[in-house]
Parts: C-alpha cells; structure tokens; sequence
C-alpha cells in the first residue's frame, strides 16, 4: 500500500467506513460525480473571467515583512470577490499585518480550476518568486471532487506540496475541501453523495498535512447555515463561489491558525483543549474525522509524553477555532477510550479552562 493510499484508507476506518464498503461505492460514487459535474457546470454555470490579483504587499509598519504564499484553487484565487482586498488572501494578509506590527507580503500562485495534481507546479513556482517564506495558506479539494480524481492522487500530491514547503522552513496551514453539499444548484441525492466524498477528501488532507508538518482547517460546511439564510449574499452571482462576504467568513477560521503558525498571539494561544467544547487529543485519524463535522477546527500535531505518536498514529490536538457559549454548570465527560483510541496507559493532555 503506498503512502497516499495508507492515508485515505486510514480516514477512511476512522469514519467507520470499511475496505469493503469503499470497493462498493467506488465505481458507481465516481460516477455519479461525473454526471453532478456535468449537472452543476450547465446549471451554476462560469459567469466569471478571473479573479481579482491580490499580490502585494498589505500594511505599513516599518521591518521586513512577512511572507505569505497562497496556493490552490479558484477560492484560493479569489473568484468571485470584487475586488482585489475582499480575497482570503487580502484579508489574511491585512489581519497579519494588524497584529503582527509588520509589513505582509502576498504571492498568490493559485489558479482557477485547479486541482491537487497542480500543487507541485504551483509550490515550485512560489519558491522561486519568493526564497524563503514563512508561511504559506493552501486551499484546495473541490474540483478533485467534481472532477472525480482519485482521493489517493489527491492526498499523494497534497503531501508532496506540504513537505516541500515544509523543507524550506516555510509552515503550512491548509484549508481542507468544503462540503459541496451545501451547493444549492446540485440536486439529491447528488448533492448528499458530494458531500459524503468531500468530507472523506477533508478528513484525508488532514491526516495527510499533519504527518507532513502542516496543520489544518475544516471550512466544511462553514458557509451552509448562512447559505441557506441568506445565499444570495454569502455566494457570489454564480451561486458556486463565497462572495466578498463569504470569503470573509472563511478568512475568520483561518486566521487565528496562520497567526499560531507563525508565532504571532491569537484568542487561543497556548490554551489547552477544553473538552466541554469537544476539544481533545489523540490519534490524528479521530481527529481528522471529528472536524470535518465541525467546520473552523483545526487539527496539528502534538505530542504526549514527549512521544510524537501512539498505538494508533500521530498524536494531534484538536481545537474549535469559532468560539460559541458554553453550558453553564455541565460537568465534562470522562475521556472515552474507545473514542480517544487510546490505551489505559495513554491519557490525553485536556483541560477544562473556561472559555474567555
């Protein structure tokens, strides 16, 4: 089995889905793909020429500045925003700068249409134009999925980018594919079948990132309740790509992660996972699955005991990166073992600090 393989199959199980099962829905799955791709291109239709270019340099403040690569597909892009600062990159860009004092250099090498085979020609790419980077965003996924490529290949290519990212000292933070089911224009039971191979495609990157040295990002269906509320503004005119607002709203789960990436103080820095707010740590493959159920979670590597990983994988935290209320007064669960994966003598590092 190789690496890429080794990985899907491992969200895979975590999910509770077998080999089996996988070789049953595989042919017919991909299938169906196809025939939504082709469904969703005639009724969603490409009312756009391009994106807005966002490259350069964003805020003021005196030093060197922080170099930011963007990476991936057309969100990654940008299209669908009006202007050039209503980007996730811009945006990204403009609060790194806010908070860190420094000046944030954007090259945005993303490309309309992309797929995860197309990150290494990116990667290559932004090395050349910039030599050493501190941190690079990637967004990708959805057109592997509406273009039915092997979640294998996606995962192969997707590592090969972290770690050569990763080789450079550049740290990488990885916006996993959304939920396509959230796309309004897509019917059932093709709409719930995109969503079944999207969450499978996110949960993978994830595994895949975090064994690499990247951390990640479930956007899953972050912009779903809004949509549903609200579609024609959080959606662009093409009812396919995030408006200005949208890309906003994504920009908001990412941020605080390129800040920890860079060392730069967030609203979680340095707190332990909060189990009240379905925080934890264990084995990267429960972690993998367990956010692409709960958009704005990011999920990087960490270690117990001073030892990188257990009986069951990569050890890696968990947390909720969109903060919500919590419960007044409701006692945390015992850690569940058979949840966690973890033996008797593997405890994982919680905390039940209240939330700020």
């Amino acid at each position: 089995m190789t690496g890429a393989r080794k990985i899907a199959s491992t969200a895979a199980y975590a999910g509770s889905i077998g080999a089996a099962g996988l070789a049953g829905v595989g042919l017919g799955a991909y299938g169906l793909l196809r025939i939504e791709a082709m469904i969703a291109r005639r009724v969603v239709g490409q009312p756009f020429e391009g994106a807005p270019e966002d490259s350069g340099t964003y805020g003021h403040a005196p030093g060197a500045p922080v170099e930011l690569l963007v990476v991936g597909d057309s969100t990654a892009k940008g299209m669908g925003a009006d202007r050039s600062t209503q980007t996730v990159g811009a945006i990204v860009a403009t609060a790194v700068a806010a908070i860190a004092g420094r000046p944030v250099h954007l090259t945005n090498v993303a490309s309309v249409g992309a797929i995860s085979t197309d990150l290494g020609a990116q990667v290559e790419r932004a090395l050349e134009l910039v030599d050493r980077p501190h941190v690079a965003l990637i967004m990708i996924g959805a057109n592997d999925v509406t273009r039915s490529v092997q979640r294998a290949t996606s995962i192969r290519h997707l590592a090969a980018a972290v770690a050569a990212l990763r080789a450079v000292g550049c740290e990488v933070v990885v916006g996993t594919c959304p939920d396509l089911g959230v796309i309004e224009p897509v019917p059932q039971p093709l709409r719930f079948l995109t969503r079944k191979w999207s969450r499978d495609l996110a949960a993978a990157q994830t595994v895949a990132v975090v064994e690499h040295g990247g951390r990640t990002v479930s956007l899953g269906d972050l912009l779903g309740h809004e949509f549903e509320q609200t579609p024609s503004v959080m959606f662009s005119k093409d009812r396919f790509h995030p408006s200005a607002a949208g890309y906003a709203r994504a920009a908001s789960a990412l941020i605080p992660s390129v800040l920890d990436a860079l060392g730069q103080a967030s609203t979680d820095t340095g707190r332990a996972p909060d189990r009240r707010r379905g925080e934890s740590i264990g084995p990267v493959s429960v972690a993998a699955m367990r956010a692409v159920r709960d958009p704005g979670t990011e999920v990087s590597a960490t270690a117990i005991g001073g030892q990188e990983s257990g009986h069951r994988g990569r050890w890696a935290v968990l947390l909720r990166r969109h903060h919500e209320p919590l419960p007044a007064a409701v006692e945390p669960p015992a850690p569940d073992a058979s949840v966690t994966g973890m033996s008797d003598h593997e405890t994982p590092v919680t905390s039940d600090v209240t939330e700020s």
